[in-house]
């Protein structure tokens, strides 16, 4: 991203032709303070200091006071020393000059140096961050309180133009490989399109699976310049300027993430792997309904199974079992499941159960396992019914869609009964601690809980037509 004049977004100018796609005009008022602030100037002791940490370098002056201190930095802006605190021995302080004054930062270092939250390699960069983001929140203090106010979130007229004809390649895409790509060799800068535009287009998408889905923001580095995609301004400092959403990679300043809306669209590109993914994620990312590991292995177990003595109940080999999940991380929905390569139905179930089992949250969740639990505990049948009904609404779309399927799927076991010799009872016995854990790991919570989870998992399958 190139900095441009200081002016907010504008979507009136759009054209239709995505040859003309222009990004949209990022905020430079931040940038050019960023460029404005004081450089770091190390004052180096001239003599030999005795017992020097070794990851300090010649601007470690050892024991001195802060009057001292003051004295050397010579009222120079940016200048900046090293020393040992004198009250406690063993403590070090970063003395720098801003502002006309000295500001004295107590110094930690547990492989790299840091005063605050961000970690630094070397003692300059960390004063260089430092100056920078003093004297940006010096000088725009109040710019910074306001930047979420007219996000160009909000406004993302510019994405028009592509829309139309990113929403046909997700479309043709679904029927290919489901893999929403986004770039094009014809356009060249359609293949630089941001997340949000990106964002934008999928949104346009009625194929599109409508789940909300909370971005997962973690802290990043950014080389070289960036704009905040929330609020058009500048990601100032030196590492750490903001955070990344690490499935759609949306980059937005840490205090605007607070204000971006549950819309992530997951980039198939990002998501590595298919088990242990978040299962709303996964299937934004597919475009699907649910996880495809869900209505393949159903499908094929259905096919051929069903009638299978013990199924769910009787294991497959574990070395198989993770032949099917290594084939799904690898393949995707091109994984070759069949009985030409597992003739064994219990493997196909084996893998099912293990992809609920290895959920980072469980279909039931983690906010709503307790009123689950709660709602078993209630003796009144038709009022325990109404409890399971009421919790099951409060389930994420894509986790209550699945546990849906999932629900039908096991009341088609159960009418084969006479044959698998499984019913709902006994299917509660297996999935229980399977769909649903609760949010503390306790050995003993979980063994008094086991009874209610297959209580719960029972009652669905029983009453899926009517729960449901």
């Amino acid at each position: 991203m190139a900095a441009s004049s200081n002016s907010s977004l504008s979507g009136s100018s759009v054209s239709s032709d995505a040859e003309e796609y222009q990004p949209p005009i990022w905020k430079s008022y931040l940038y050019q303070l960023q460029q404005e602030a004081p450089r770091p100037k190390r004052i180096i002791c001239p003599r030999e200091v005795e017992n020097r940490p070794k990851y300090y370098g010649r601007e470690f002056h050892g024991i001195i006071s802060r009057e001292q201190a003051d004295e050397l930095l010579g009222g120079a802006e940016g200048a900046y020393i090293l020393r040992e605190s004198q009250r406690q021995p063993g403590c070090y302080t970063l003395a720098l000059r801003f502002g006309n004054q000295t500001l004295n930062y107590r110094l930690f270092y547990d492989g790299k140096h840091f005063v605050g939250e961000k970690r630094f390699e070397s003692i300059h960069d960390l004063v260089t961050d430092g100056l920078i983001t003093l004297y940006i929140e010096t000088k725009a203090s109040e710019y910074i309180s306001k930047m979420t106010t007219n996000p160009i979130y909000e406004h993302i007229g510019y994405a028009t133009l592509l829309r139309e004809k990113v929403s046909r390649r997700l479309s043709r895409s679904k029927h290919e490989s489901r893999k929403t790509s986004v770039t094009s060799e014809e356009h060249p800068a359609v293949e630089k399109i941001s997340s949000l535009v990106r964002r934008a287009a999928l949104t346009q998408n009625d194929n599109h699976c409508n789940y909300e889905k909370t971005h997962n923001f973690k802290v990043h580095t950014f080389r070289g310049p960036h704009w905040c995609e929330y609020c058009a301004n500048f990601m100032w400092g030196l590492i750490a300027q903001g955070v990344r959403c690490s499935d759609c990679g949306l980059n937005v300043h840490k205090q605007c993430s607070k204000h971006v809306p549950n819309d992530c669209q997951p980039d198939l590109k990002r998501i590595k792997k298919v088990y242990c993914c978040d299962l709303t994620t996964l299937v934004k990312a597919h475009n699907t309904q649910r996880p495809m590991v869900v209505d393949m292995c159903i499908r094929e177990i259905e096919g051929r199974g069903l009638k299978s003595e013990g199924l769910y109940r009787v294991s497959g080999f574990t070395e198989h079992i993770e032949d099917v999940k290594m084939a799904f991380d690898r393949d995707g929905e091109k994984a070759d499941i069949s009985a030409h390569i597992y003739p064994d139905i219990n493997i196909i179930t084996g893998a099912l159960k293990l992809y609920f089992r290895d959920l980072p949250i469980p279909v039931i969740t983690y906010d709503t396992y307790a009123k689950f639990i709660d709602a078993a505990k209630i003796s009144n049948p038709d009022e325990r019914l109404e409890a399971v009904h009421e919790v099951l609404m409060l389930l994420p779309p894509a986790h209550y869609e699945t546990l849906r399927y999932l629900m039908i799927h096991l009341k088609k076991v159960t009418m084969n009964e006479k044959e698998n010799f499984m019913n709902a009872e006994n299917l509660g016995i297996v999935f229980g601690p399977t769909l649903m854990r609760p949010p503390e790991e306790s050995t003993l919570a979980t063994l008094n809980d086991m009874r209610y989870q297959k209580l719960i998992v029972q009652i669905l399958i029983e009453n899926e037509d009517v729960l449901f």
